[in-house]
């Protein structure tokens, strides 16, 4: 009688442990966001207006302003778009390109930037957006050092959006912001 009792323990003890719970899966599938749309808001054509720092990491304060164009066109149903900015200022004129590709099973987005004079694609930040903010992050040499770069999207509305690029020589310790971005219908 004993071992029957032992049994029937070892196999309600079994059942419950593997027993997929509903609740439980129900939260999870509900904790999981898809961000494949993040950048919708961004679909279309903005007045926009760029500050960039001149000498970054350097201790300077001075910036240049631009003022021009952002068109956003989705590709792939949203899974990916292309960004073309074009803006003048009294520094010159830019041309860049940004292709952001989303990748579903890591739930993040790819932002590979080039210029028109640079020929070819950056190496890419990689993030998401969480609470309304896009964080994405890279490592990359800048005059001989190893930097961190970060790209944060906030202040998103059907109107406006707000970018700022900022390095950090020190692992993230301290961040300067080098490239401001308002974004306007």
């Amino acid at each position: 009688m004993g071992i029957r009792c032992n049994w029937r323990v070892f196999l309600l003890t079994a059942f419950l442990i593997f027993m997929p719970f509903p609740a439980a899966t129900a939260q999870t599938t509900a904790q999981i966001r898809e961000g494949q749309h993040d950048f919708d808001f961004e679909i279309g054509t903005w007045k926009t207006h760029l500050k960039r720092l001149t000498h970054p990491l350097t201790g300077s304060t001075a910036w240049v302003e631009y003022e021009g164009t952002t068109t956003v066109q989705p590709v792939w149903n949203g899974r990916a778009n292309m960004v073309e900015l074009e803006v003048d200022g009294p520094a010159g004129h830019i041309e860049a390109l940004s292709l952001r590709l989303y990748n579903p099973e890591s739930r993040q987005w790819t932002l590979n930037f080039a210029s028109s004079g640079g020929g070819t694609l950056s190496q890419p930040t990689v993030g998401e957006f969480r609470n309304g903010v896009g964080e994405f992050y890279d490592q990359e040499d800048y005059k001989g050092r190893a930097i961190l770069v970060r790209y944060a999207w906030t202040d998103i509305s059907p109107q406006s959006a707000h970018m700022e690029q900022s390095f950090s020589p020190d692992g993230g310790k301290t961040w300067e912001v080098n490239w401001i971005c308002d974004l306007s219908r």
